[in-house]
């Protein structure tokens, strides 16, 4: 694969990963303004999320977008930062991503997975 075509796959892998680079960029000078805390608090979901969380571009980008307003927020209220992600970081993310795998990858997966066995076990159409 040539320089140019990798360069383009890796830009539409990252498109497809974190959406339009223009919120991308958006989302991460927000972050920057965050007070040192918050940010870090924010980088760990958002590293937890490239790992985990809903590969679908437009998903993603409002999912952290949602995350950066949320921190904003609680910055300005000075709410502590266990009272954003309670005892349990990994559930609260995970609630997060709950709500926003529509139409990304893993809820298709999953739809596929289930739809498969239903089929394999003889219930009709493979609806769940």
């Amino acid at each position: 694969m040539s320089d140019t075509e990798e360069g383009g796959f890796v830009s539409k892998f990252l498109t497809l990963v974190i959406g339009d680079k223009r919120r991308w960029r958006q989302y991460k000078a927000r972050v920057k303004q965050l007070p040192p805390d918050y940010r870090t608090a924010v980088e760990g979901i958002e590293r937890y999320l490239m790992h985990f969380g809903p590969m679908d571009g437009d998903n993603s980008a409002s999912l952290f977008e949602d995350v950066a307003d949320l921190f904003e927020r609680a910055a300005a209220d000075g709410t502590p930062i266990r009272e954003i992600v309670g005892s349990d970081p990994v559930e609260f993310v995970e609630e997060l991503i709950r709500n926003y795998d529509k139409g990304g990858y893993v809820a298709r997966e999953r739809e596929r997975l289930n739809s498969a066995i239903s089929r394999a076990a003889g219930e009709g159409n493979g609806a769940v």
